[in-house]
């Protein structure tokens, strides 16, 4: 058997420090806040270092995109509506910043009911048991309704729902993202997974119109994706449906003939799920393009986005 000593480094070669390229510099890092300072201060005071700089470059190609008339399209799941986040959204779509919205089928649920009455999200382990959860009355049937009129007369779904909310009595319509989209005639897509959402449970729910509408809206998606060239996409909170739409209107885009390459997708969520990061991320922009991946809970880091935003628009 060999036998083997502590080698010796006697030897070793050295350089000097200040001939190395270091990635941190002193100047890239954080300034401490200081009490009355303003939110721009503050994102000023931020480090230059990953997250953070992610999150700076992503509202620096929000802002571009829009000086620029390019679009800024938000796909969305419901749990930022559960969060409270609807005022944050409304207000980017009435500052022309948010371009258009798509969704799944769970939003228009959430978006309903707190039109109707300023509340939602039951608690669906408690009634469950009961044979209970999904149950409520009004929103299967008005939600259905909405969808099923709308339907009839060449909508689909986001434009069905938001004209429903928006010509209801609801105490808190103008709390609904849905209604003040179509109030203000942007796009607003419901992309639908039948059997997923507590509407379908409800005898109104009829499945052919429902996939009439849902697939309208695939196609008005396809169409503004086929706008997106300088523009942005963000995905929040979807970790399947969105994920898997926008990857197929993309497509669609580019298959007929679209230039769709330099664009910015950015996913905010908790965790960075398989699907967003594959097909928001990284293969819509293998040819051209940059992706950002921006990590935490949505009720504090889309606030501080849409604020960042607001103050570099001016």
């Amino acid at each position: 058997m060999k036998r083997y000593r502590p080698i010796s480094l006697k030897k070793i070669r050295t350089y000097p420090l200040g001939t190395r390229k270091s990635k941190v510099e002193i100047q890239s890092s954080a300034t401490p806040y200081k009490k009355g300072s303003s939110f721009k201060t503050f994102m000023n005071s931020l480090p230059s270092f990953l997250a953070a700089s992610d999150f700076k470059s992503v509202i620096s190609a929000i802002v571009e995109a829009r000086k620029k008339e390019r679009p800024v399209i938000l796909g969305m799941g419901a749990h930022p509506i559960k969060v409270g986040l609807s005022p944050v959204i409304i207000d980017l779509i009435k500052k022309e910043i948010i371009t258009g919205v798509a969704a799944n089928g769970a939003c228009i649920i959430h978006d309903f009911e707190l039109s109707l009455l300023g509340r939602t999200s039951e608690d669906v382990a408690n009634e469950l048991g009961a044979g209970r959860f999904g149950m409520a009355r009004e929103t299967g049937r008005e939600i259905n309704r909405g969808i099923n009129v709308g339907v009839k007369k060449g909508y689909g779904i986001g434009q069905s729902v938001g004209e429903y909310i928006f010509k209801s009595k609801n105490r808190f319509r103008g709390m609904s993202i849905f209604s003040e989209g179509f109030r203000l005639g942007i796009p607003m897509s419901v992309h639908v997974a039948l059997g997923t959402d507590i509407m379908h449970m409800h005898p109104q729910a009829d499945g052919a119109l429902t996939g009439k509408g849902s697939l309208r809206d695939f196609r008005l998606l396809a169409s503004v994706v086929s706008d997106l060239e300088g523009g942005v996409y963000i995905n929040l909170g979807s970790a399947v449906i969105l994920p898997e739409v926008f990857l197929k209107a993309l497509t669609v885009a580019r298959n007929l003939g679209h230039q769709v390459e330099d664009m910015t997708t950015v996913n905010m969520d908790f965790i960075q799920h398989y699907r967003s990061r594959e097909n928001v991320l990284k293969r819509p922009t293998l040819i051209k393009g940059r992706a950002y991946a921006i990590t935490g809970h949505h009720e504090i880091m889309f606030p501080l986005l849409a604020a960042g935003i607001v103050e570099e628009m001016g």
